[in-house]
């Protein structure tokens, strides 16, 4: 998913996301612990993902901060 889809999202649709992609992390890990993982660069792809979904809400979270100070 691009930055741009993921910018397009709403908080709801975003907190979704999140969510899943923490999920699908943690499956991954599972399964490298377990020694069934090929694709190792699964793992780096899904926290890079997670760290711009995150990323992506804190912007909003200050934006609203921002603007209720004004």
């Amino acid at each position: 998913m691009k930055v741009s889809e993921m910018r397009a999202l709403s908080d709801a649709e975003l907190q979704k996301k999140i969510n899943e992609t923490r999920e699908a992390l943690m499956n991954l890990r599972f399964q490298l612990a377990m020694g069934s993982l090929t694709d190792t660069s699964a793992l780096r792809q899904t926290r890079r993902e997670l760290a711009r979904l995150l990323t992506i809400q804190r912007e909003r979270q200050l934006s609203i901060v921002r603007e209720s100070e004004k």
